[in-house]
């Protein structure tokens, strides 16, 4: 029975590596797989999903409004796939959640999802609140903090190389530009007391 999957965690907690490694294993069994990430993210260049630690694989993109059952609808016409994999799924909107949903349901194809589950203000992407209520599995993507606990905020550098505050909520980056801590020391960079 096919279900639609979000796999959830901080930045650099290694969602990617998971994902690719998922997918290999898939394809090593002799099942095909269709790899999709967000059209706008090309740290990795365009149309593609890559691990820090140096792996990496081509993928389909999804573009802001694009209907996703649509387009599993089309791909599943043309070549069956035993699972699809959306890296960067925090870009999702709530619509095209719920379109992954639809698929998981009427085209019978698991949807395994990777993704932020908050931005760096802590408020929940839009794309990751829809999965938090709909998923049928959730698992979360443990990383710790420098302290040694579990991170479950991340912040946002600036030039200066301070805690913004604010700004939009989506700047993509990696390491240069975010750090994953635990609450605690989020509300200490950002000086919430």
């Amino acid at each position: 029975m096919a279900k639609l999957y979000f796999n959830y965690s901080t930045m650099n907690a290694g969602k990617s590596t998971l994902l690719l490694q998922a997918a290999h294993n898939y394809r090593e069994g002799g099942m095909a797989t269709l790899l999709i990430t967000a059209q706008f993210d090309n740290r990795a260049g365009e149309g593609r999903i890559a691990s820090r630690i140096g792996i990496g694989e081509p993928a389909d993109t999804f573009a802001p409004g694009e209907d996703m059952f649509l387009k599993l609808q089309e791909h599943l016409a043309k070549a069956p796939v035993a699972c699809v994999f959306i890296d960067e799924a925090q870009f999702l909107s709530k619509e095209q959640v719920w379109q992954l949903a639809r698929a998981v349901d009427d085209l019978g194809v698991p949807v395994m999802c990777y993704g932020l589950r908050v931005d760096f203000q802590g408020n929940l992407f839009p794309g990751s609140a829809a999965l938090l209520a709909w998923a049928d599995e959730m698992r979360e993507v443990r990383t710790i903090c420098h302290c040694g606990k579990k991170a479950t905020m991340v912040i946002r550098r600036g030039p200066d190389g301070q805690a913004l505050k604010d700004g939009d909520q989506v700047q993509i980056g990696g390491n240069e530009t975010y750090v994953s801590l635990c609450r605690r020391h989020w509300r200490a960079a950002v000086a919430d007391r």
